[in-house]
């Protein structure tokens, strides 16, 4: 998709909630529809060729949202992937923007993964953690903890740096420097005998250790977990 200017927004006429949720797939008793995910798959050569570029495209895109809905909120993310990746652009941006549906199909092609050895498989396709071949229940946040440590492999990184990176300003539920370490507490828990991967660094953060029996996996073909 290319934008390089905003046509004037077109007339909208109200619509009562009855009808804009007869327009909706159906969500689950007790839910409500906050807001849409619009992937645009488009390069910085295909934006240059066209004439414009990706920061304009995304404030472009801002403003038509504010110009039909005044105080609509929005937030943009650049999805990052290894140069010369194949595919559509819509779904390389899928991939690296960890849509559900788009990493679902994923694993469904992929070819089965080899016999899980002893220890610790730290899957990061399939966003899950093996130890000694059963999964560890951790959660969503966890999991992008653990993550963020271990693409960061070798180098001690700030509780500040984990907190700007994982809870996005504005973002209520954000931990301030000292509570991040409860988060790392119970990450640790839930890793058992191999708790000692994620290493404390006394006054500055935290380090991810690789040890003999611990196993990374990564998806080639796609792009990078880590955005």
């Amino acid at each position: 998709m290319s934008i390089a200017a905003v046509a004037p927004a077109p007339t909208v006429r109200s619509a009562s909630p009855a009808t804009s949720s007869a327009k909706l797939r159906a969500v689950p008793e007790g839910t409500e529809a906050r807001g849409f995910v619009l992937y645009v798959g488009v390069d910085e050569a295909k934006a240059a060729a066209a004439g414009t570029d990706l920061v304009t495209l995304v404030e472009a895109l801002r403003r038509l949202t504010s110009d039909l809905v005044p105080g609509a909120q929005t937030h943009a993310a650049v999805a990052l992937a290894p140069r010369g990746v194949g595919g559509r652009d819509v779904d390389v941006v899928r991939l690296a923007l960890q849509d559900p549906a788009a990493l679902a199909r994923q694993r469904d092609v992929e070819e089965p993964s080899p016999d899980v050895v002893e220890g610790v498989v730290i899957d990061l396709s399939r966003k899950r953690v093996l130890l000694n071949e059963q999964t560890a229940p951790l959660t969503y946040k966890e999991f992008e903890l653990l993550q963020y440590l271990v693409l960061r492999e070798g180098r001690t990184v700030a509780r500040a740096e984990i907190i700007s990176a994982l809870w996005p300003a504005p973002d209520a539920d954000a931990p301030n420097e000292r509570t991040i370490d409860v988060h790392v507490r119970r990450l640790r828990s839930k890793l058992g005998d191999y708790q000692d991967i994620v290493r404390t660094v006394r006054g500055t953060g935290y380090r991810f250790d690789r040890h003999a029996d611990v196993v990374v996996r990564h998806t080639h073909r796609g792009p990078s977990p880590d955005f």
